[in-house]
């Protein structure tokens, strides 16, 4: 897309596609060197636990292909960006999201290599690229040691230290789902106990309120009755907050974190949960962890596509 600067001079827009994918859909989008997504490139299709591994490939390159299709001709393309659901092994460009179990070890960067030959394409789970997109335009701008985390069908989160994104040799460092916090006894997929996703996540937190006694099925439910005061629904997102809470806690005193950015739909569940999170993380007695800001996302949605293309847009920064 060409612009005219101040001067009279003509440039050209440079785009990254960034592709996001999860328990729930996947999703593609252009966005530029500003972290902006262009509104009419963006697509999206489900996963979910019960798809077949074709029916991801086919979700992914179709999301792919028409998130390309709508790049103007006189637009460069930079490069694509994949933020997926961990674990995943940078290296061999894998993956095995857990909610995703037909997946595992899968060739997710070949399969987009294969799709848009001669482009660099960067592979990174999806909560480092939700610690780049607040990192770079959300919540978290002007602070070097963030973590950024997704609330929603499963936990996820990145870290950005001293500046920098911490992948780790295998690139799923910042993993906090899968950090176990005490005085829980949830059973974890990934073989844990009392893993912070298995309390807290979306679903989870449904289905405990559902042993309890309540008759919803979505976090969306939960949220209504959370918001019409039922107390089994007040009690269940008490609970979620006090696990992320602790798990924020613990990562904090390993990290000496500034701010953690939460996003994901289930993050929004209501705005009591960030209460929850905070009360939790203030039982502590070191200043150094109870100094740690907890916010939403600035970023709604739209943020796991900006951090996508923040692989390529802001590789300086990308270990």
């Amino acid at each position: 897309m060409t612009m005219t600067t101040a001067a009279g001079e003509t440039t050209t827009r440079n785009l990254a596609l960034a592709i996001d994918i999860g328990g729930t859909k996947a999703e593609a989008a252009l966005v530029d060197d500003a972290g902006v997504v262009l509104a009419a490139s963006r697509f999206r299709r489900p996963t979910g636990p019960t798809a077949s591994s074709d029916d991801l490939a086919a979700a992914v390159l179709s999301v792919l292909g028409s998130a390309l299709a709508a790049l103007p001709a006189d637009a460069t393309l930079l490069g694509v960006g994949i933020g997926s659901a961990g674990p995943i092994s940078v290296a061999d460009g894998l993956v095995s999201p857990l909610n995703l179990p037909v997946w595992r070890d899968y060739p997710l960067r070949q399969l987009v290599i294969d799709a848009v030959p001669g482009v660099p394409v960067t592979l990174r789970m999806d909560g480092e690229c939700i610690a780049l997109a607040e990192h770079w335009v959300g919540a978290a701008v002007g602070y070097q040691n963030v973590m950024g985390m997704i609330v929603s069908t499963g936990v996820g989160g990145g870290l950005i230290l001293q500046g920098s994104a911490i992948a780790g040799p295998s690139g799923n460092a910042g993993h906090i789902g899968h950090v176990e916090v005490g005085g829980f006894d949830d059973p974890c997929l990934c073989g844990g106990i009392g893993c912070v996703e298995a309390v807290a996540s979306g679903p989870k937190t449904v289905a405990w309120a559902n042993r309890q006694g309540w008759v919803g099925a979505t976090g969306e439910d939960l949220a209504v009755a959370y918001a019409a005061g039922d107390p089994i629904a007040i009690a269940a997102v008490e609970r979620s907050g006090r696990a992320i809470g602790q798990a924020i806690a613990s990562a904090t005193a390993l990290n000496d974190l500034d701010i953690v950015a939460i996003g994901g739909g289930f993050s929004r569940v209501t705005p009591d949960l960030f209460r929850f999170i905070r009360e939790a993380i203030a039982k502590r007695d070191w200043d150094f962890v109870t100094k740690v800001q907890v916010v939403p996302s600035a970023l709604s949605d739209a943020g796991p596509l900006i951090g996508s293309a923040a692989l390529v847009h802001r590789a300086d920064l990308v270990a």
